[in-house]
């Protein structure tokens, strides 16, 4: 039984895996509340599938790149699992995550021409970094990230207006992405489905932050002249 859980965008997102399939899953949408969201998540998705935390046999977890608070709060909450239950934790590049399920449900293909070579120069992934930037990688044909994850001004993604993109990324700035295509945020189910058939590169539970946080501690006080 592997928990699955994602907090690297607004929506906070958690899934149960029973070896074959996802048997539940739950999407909270109240952006920025991911401390509050997460616990009752996690909750519901036990109590709708009929387990307790002693079920649980492995964690996953999105590790972004995303914003700090949000990835914060999800890894720490799947490393205090894992450590509780004993069980291993798995980490995840939540736009691998994206990848796969836009291979898997047809958005590549449904978006993507024969024509001119274009199924195989692949696909992006780009979602929301705030500041007006993106986090960004490319995929093959196929899912497989061959570059990234960066982090980047939509105008400073190469081929960002003839190639097919996945996520949040093209939705927010449809004037440089052209070709934009769902999903647009990482979904806890996929994310269970990477882990559970290794359809993704599977990483240490370390956050992915590609930046420093927007709070930062003040630094010393210069001396008085």
């Amino acid at each position: 039984m592997l928990l699955a859980l994602d907090t690297a965008t607004p929506r906070v997102t958690v899934a149960l895996h029973d070896g074959s399939d996802v048997v539940a899953e739950h999407v909270a949408e109240q952006g920025m509340r991911h401390g509050e969201q997460l616990a009752p998540a996690i909750e519901a998705v036990m109590r709708e599938a009929g387990v307790v935390r002693q079920d649980l046999t492995a964690v996953a977890a999105g590790v972004g790149p995303g914003p700090f608070t949000g990835l914060r709060v999800g890894l720490v909450t799947a490393r205090t699992l894992g450590f509780v239950l004993d069980v291993p934790v798995y980490g995840v590049c939540s736009l691998d995550v994206l990848a796969v399920e836009a291979v898997a449900t047809g958005a590549v293909a449904a978006g993507v021409s024969e024509a001119a070579g274009e199924a195989d120069q692949g696909f992006l992934v780009a979602t929301d970094a705030r500041r007006k930037e993106v986090y960004v990688a490319a995929y093959a044909a196929d899912g497989t990230r061959a570059d990234g994850p960066h982090v980047l001004r939509p105008a400073d993604v190469a081929d960002a207006a003839g190639r097919l993109v996945v996520g949040e990324g093209g939705a927010l700035y449809p004037d440089v992405f052209t070709r934009a295509t769902g999903p647009l945020r990482p979904s806890a189910g996929w994310l269970a489905r990477v882990v559970a058939e290794e359809l993704a590169e599977l990483l240490d539970p370390e956050p992915l932050y590609l930046r420093r946080p927007d709070a930062v501690a003040p630094g010393a006080r210069k001396p008085a002249s």
